[in-house]
């Protein structure tokens, strides 16, 4: 059955807007203060009964407080509606929110300084109290799980820095030898009842993430050889090992990327999403295979569209939510045919799906509307009621009208985009036009809230402008054959779509050809680092963000040079550089002629900063107009609140300085 509708719930508090739209002029649309203040529901996790929801919440930092990265509190809500109560607050932070099979306790881990310097698990009744601590472990928990028996705890944990290696450190002996001594996340348990902790495989390898089988004596889990990143994304393999230890076993070949797991009720089969090849972009196929092992079933096979997340309704059917386009769908799956019954396709962009025992679903999903919410329902084809309004200060604000596009791009490909108009539109009026170009190039723009402080959608609508959020080939939600349509032609054909959507617009009348600009993170920094040089001539403003300028020297200084080049290129380097520096925006400086903002994180593992320094300094010795932004102790983004203020500020001014000029 098909759904669009969802329910807002009466609300037990009323917020006087009209005060806040004076102070803050939020009838003028978002502002870049109002856009990093922004909180948002992170995850969530039913009771098993299903009765009530406990959710942790992003509180970003106080404009007094020391810099760093936003805090998650936790929260407690009756799924009957009315007001949410606070667990844990700021400035504590937790993750891993779960409750105690028996439905008593929530635990959740955390670091309290006065107790541990490491992450370790903790429970607090849900009628409040002070936190308890569970685990005494000897580094940081990572990702947790209770076995559905409630008798234990199955966790991940890094391998500690030995005695001799913390000695060597503080007499100044510690010098880093890459892939030496490597420091594995192994797999442990831990009995509830006294605490008590043990490893589970004795094997070297490195665990990314597991499920326990419904009788609680198995465990199923993913892991490399290696604990690297790019690892982690590439070559996982599933195991199988009693929970009481021993022996792994791989319990099927798989190749390529690896996503969320389920088993089945009975116990009998695993589902998993999963790639089809080792070059597949995304683990977006849903695979089913026995627990006993044996060759998987892709139930997927030429769906136009990508998986996202996965749960079991009963033994025999699943529930899948995906990428289709520019919006999200919830499917049932029948594990034996793999007939699709759609469930719900509307105005909510599903972010994190989790199930009760007793059926009922609670999410975190967004909308054109507002950012990140909890949201109910009784059935996955139910009304979907919110729960939670964590930015009421948006009901006063005038936000830009918004849609999803289509146009046609490189070799007749229909492509897809969001349109987001001038606040303040005018009809038979030109507006220039800027691009926020999506990272990946496997990531996907969906049309629900779509301004953060890296992409500020809403900031530039204000400020008089029409924004396109392109998704061209390569990127996610349009299956596996769209997002492989990149391969070998990196810049190529993928470009050409992006600039066929501006032609497009053109055409209707709304922009102007001659105010066009460019902005994007990672690959988007690519894509706009690619449009400042080798196409500057139509672009007449750039902000290229933690992007890739040269293919070359990026592939040797990134923490991902198998999934770059295997997936994305489907090529090494070295087997066409001609190609790969044809494709590198720094080849083309001679023809660079584009104002360009360069903008870096000074931590970044992913694109390394000199990427961005060899654009900056070959733009600035040719007379360029340019401008480096480096942002202290930021990895691959911004975190901070400060940096990312200040990033909105100057995205906004760079633009307004070179596309409207004297307007």
């Amino acid at each position: 059955m098909n759904r669009s509708r969802f329910t807002i719930l009466p609300k037990s508090i009323i917020w006087v807007l009209c005060s806040l739209a004076i102070l803050t002029g939020q009838n003028g649309g978002l502002t870049p203060a109002m856009v990093v203040a922004m909180k948002g529901v992170t995850s969530v996790a039913p009771s098993p009964d299903g009765s009530a929801v406990a959710y942790t919440l992003f509180v970003p930092r106080a404009t007094d407080e020391k810099p760093g990265p936003g805090r998650s509190e936790l929260w407690l809500v009756s799924k009957s509606g009315g007001e949410s109560v606070q667990l844990v607050a700021s400035p504590l932070s937790v993750s891993g929110v779960a409750w105690r099979p028996d439905g008593k306790v929530i635990t959740f881990r955390a670091k309290i300084e006065e107790q541990n310097e490491h992450n370790q698990i903790y429970s607090i009744d849900p009628s409040g109290s002070e936190p308890q601590l569970l685990s005494e472990h000897v580094t940081s928990i990572g990702s947790y799980s209770w076995s559905p028996n409630g008798r234990q705890i199955a966790f991940i944990s890094t391998d500690p820095v030995t005695d001799a290696e913390k000695a060597d450190q503080e007499a100044g002996k510690d010098w880093i030898i890459p892939d030496e001594n490597l420091k594995h996340r192994r797999l442990w348990t831990m009995t509830a009842r006294n605490g008590k902790i043990a490893q589970l495989s004795q094997e070297e390898m490195s665990i990314w993430s597991f499920v326990w089988a419904p009788n609680s004596r198995r465990i199923y889990f993913q892991a490399t050889e290696t604990p690297s990143v790019d690892d982690s994304y590439m070559f996982r393999k599933i195991y199988s090992i009693s929970a009481r230890g021993g022996k792994t076993a791989v319990l099927t070949e798989t190749e390529g990327k690896l996503g969320g797991m389920a088993v089945s009720p009975d116990g009998k089969q695993l589902a998993y999403a999963g790639a089809v090849s080792l070059n597949d972009p995304l683990a977006q196929s849903l695979f089913i295979v026995s627990t006993r092992g044996g060759k998987p079933v892709n139930l997927t096979l030429g769906y136009e569209g990508s998986l996202g997340s996965l749960l079991w309704l009963d033994k025999s059917t699943l529930l899948m939510e995906a990428v289709e386009g520019t919006g999200t769908v919830l499917y049932s799956v029948d594990a034996g045919s793999g007939d699709r019954q759609l469930q719900y396709r509307g105005p909510l962009v599903f972010r994190q799906l989790r199930r009760a025992d007793n059926g009922s679903l609670a999410a975190v999903a967004h909308s054109s509307a507002h950012p990140s919410e909890l949201f109910t329902a009784s059935a996955p084809n139910g009304d979907w009621a919110r729960r939670t309004w964590q930015n009421p200060e948006i009901e006063a604000v005038r936000l830009a009208r918004q849609e999803t596009i289509s146009w046609t791009g490189a070799d007749d490909w229909n492509i897809q985009g969001i349109l987001t108009w001038p606040l303040d539109y005018q009809p038979g009026q030109r507006y220039p036009l800027v691009l926020q170009v999506h990272g990946g190039p496997e990531g996907v723009s969906l049309d629900g809230w779509t301004t953060s402080s890296l992409y500020p959608v809403q900031v530039l609508a204000a400020a008089g402008y029409f924004v396109l959020q392109p998704n061209y080939r390569g990127s996610g939600g349009r299956g596996v054959a769209f997002s492989k349509g990149d391969h070998d032609d990196l810049g190529g054909k993928e470009f050409a779509d992006i600039l066929a959507g501006i032609d497009h617009l053109e055409a209707q009348g709304l922009i102007d050809p001659d105010r066009v600009g460019t902005g994007g993170w990672s690959y988007g920094g690519y894509m706009s680092a690619w449009a400042a040089t080798r196409h500057s001539k139509l672009f007449k403003a750039a902000i290229v963000a933690a992007g890739l300028t040269n293919w070359i020297s990026f592939t040797g200084t990134t923490d991902i040079p198998y999934e770059m080049s295997l997936v994305h290129w489907n090529q090494w380097w070295y087997e066409d550089p001609e190609l790969h520096w044809r494709r590198s925006p720094v080849a083309y400086i001679n023809e660079a002629q584009t104002p360009t903002l360069v903008v870096h994180g000074q931590v970044d593992t992913r694109v390394h900063p000199e990427q961005s320094l060899q654009l900056y300094q070959f733009l600035k010795l040719k007379g360029v107009p340019t401008k480096l932004i480096l942002y202290p102790r930021e990895p691959h983004g911004l975190r901070e609140r400060a940096h990312q203020e200040h990033f909105i500020h100057w995205t906004v001014d760079w633009f307004d300085t070179f596309l409207r000029g004297a307007d």
